[in-house]
């Protein structure tokens, strides 16, 4: 995999910003619900966003870190609304403080050419995803060896900032790659910390696209115009109701049967 490489001087700090170049196929949207950061996509999604992680975590220069922006980003595919630009930072080689953040989101979309293409190697995520329960082992003894190392996702100056230690990237990174072949459910998710409290999640849906595309549908019918954010909960919730009824009207009609042909007597 390839990333482009732009240069940028924020809050008076040289940054290296990879990010995704043209023709990468992947889409994902962001969203806060009970009190977590959602980073939401399909399978094929979730396991780039492994690859990311995973080549993140191995990471020596200072100031570097990814971007997921437009065109990369969708729509949420519950209301309809605008998703907040996805930033992945290395916990201790690259600060982030909220200055940077705020003139980071001022500078997207990434519009200057870039400075030149990185190759990310990612081979040791296939061979961790090769060997789950050694994988898993060792990750729950560097747990106990090092305990929580304050990683965390949040919103900083219109980002979703995911800021991890190389252990907790890798760890996110196995947990994403593995998202959506754990069985015929439609949806699956991961969470970006330790349990149910973690303050992000990687949440994937079989029919992610089709729910981006209703959701839209039915916020520009229950809306005359986009209001932005912080839409009301019962307007969010009429949203969600007519966006199933877009998923349902827009659906293919079933292909007629064949009446089975009469007996030979």
């Amino acid at each position: 995999m390839k990333l482009h490489r732009r240069v940028l001087r924020l809050d008076g700090r040289e940054y290296t910003v990879l990010g995704l170049r043209p023709g990468t196929t992947a889409r994902f949207a962001t969203n806060r619900y009970h009190g977590t950061w959602h980073l939401l996509s399909d399978r094929a999604g979730a396991q780039l966003l492994a690859r990311l992680l995973w080549g993140l975590s191995y990471e020596r220069h200072p100031g570097t870190l990814v971007v997921i922006d437009r065109p990369f980003l969708d729509p949420t595919p519950f209301e309809g609304e605008a998703s907040d630009p996805v930033v992945l930072v290395p916990r201790g080689l690259t600060p982030l403080a909220d200055g940077a953040a705020r003139a980071l989101r001022r500078a997207l979309p990434l519009a200057p050419p870039p400075a030149g293409t990185v190759r990310w190697r990612t081979h040791g995520l296939d061979l961790a995803l090769a060997d789950p329960g050694g994988w898993d082992e060792r990750v729950r003894a560097q747990f106990r060896r090092e305990g929580d190392d304050g990683s965390t996702v949040l919103r900083r100056g219109g980002l979703v900032t995911v800021s991890a230690s190389p252990r907790a990237l890798r760890e996110w990174a196995v947990d994403a790659a593995r998202l959506g072949d754990r069985g015929p459910y439609e949806m699956d998710y991961t969470f970006l910390g330790e349990g149910c409290d973690a303050p992000g999640e990687v949440q994937t849906f079989r029919r992610y696209r089709s729910m981006v595309s209703s959701a839209v549908v039915a916020h520009r019918e229950i809306l005359a115009e986009d209001t932005g954010r912080d839409l009301p909960q019962s307007v969010r919730e009429r949203i969600w109701h007519r966006s199933a009824e877009v998923r349902r009207r827009t659906r293919r009609p079933a292909r007629p049967t064949r009446p089975a042909p009469a007996p030979v007597a």
